[in-house]
């Protein structure tokens, strides 16, 4: 989509779940593999179809499904003391972008708030207090990436739905957009070419001073 002369982009995914160990290596190349093979065709204009980074202002969200490597214990302990930081450490998705795995130039906002997944529907408890129905070590499992020059982050959270086992995300931007005035352009244009006619009439003027011959 455009916004005046601004293309943006938006992607939702849903990527390769699981909480194993190489897990995280699945959604690096779901990612590489949607940037690579995503194509927007367009029959307004000419040219080749547009890949993702063609755009100029691009937002990825949904559950990417990166966890954070500590057991269930550490990780609601961690939680229960709003010790973010700590679990940001141990975030897949951070790690990633560190060290260049996937994402590479994208940015996010600052996790100040607890993990969205594992939650018991219509409940504020993660899934796995209660043992024998099974564990999900609570991550950051729904995220919101932004790439290209132009956006501000104005905000990042969670909102606290119960109809799902995820809380969703949501974040607010502040994005510059080119405009483009054609009637300005337009004026400028008929301007131009006002000029030049003139100083083709003057140089032809001067020419037939300077051909007349003498007396």
């Amino acid at each position: 989509m455009s916004i005046y002369q601004t293309l943006f982009c938006f992607i939702c995914t849903h990527l390769t779940a699981g909480e194993k160990h190489g897990d995280e290596l699945k959604r690096n190349a779901d990612v590489h593999d949607i940037l690579r093979r995503t194509l927007f065709h367009s029959y307004s204009t000419f040219g080749h179809p547009r890949g993702i980074h063609d755009h100029e202002r691009i937002i990825w969200l949904g559950d990417l499904n990166y966890r954070i490597n500590l057991s269930y214990d550490e990780t609601c302990d961690l939680i229960s003391n709003k010790k973010w930081s700590e679990l940001i450490k141990r975030d897949q998705l951070v790690q990633e972008l560190q060290k260049g795995g996937t994402f590479e130039g994208w940015s996010e906002g600052v996790l100040d708030f607890a993990p969205t997944y594992k939650y018991e529907v219509n409940s504020e408890k993660y899934y796995g207090e209660d043992p024998k129905i099974g564990r999900r070590t609570p991550s950051w499992c729904d995220r919101i990436l932004s790439y290209g020059k132009g956006l501000r982050q104005q905000s990042y959270g969670r909102t606290e739905l119960k109809i799902s086992d995820h809380r969703p995300v949501t974040a607010t931007y502040m994005a510059e957009v080119e405009v483009f005035d054609s009637r300005r352009l337009q004026r400028a244009l008929t301007y131009t070419d006002a000029e030049i006619e003139n100083e083709g009439d003057a140089a032809e003027g001067t020419q037939r001073l300077m051909s007349k011959p003498g007396r």
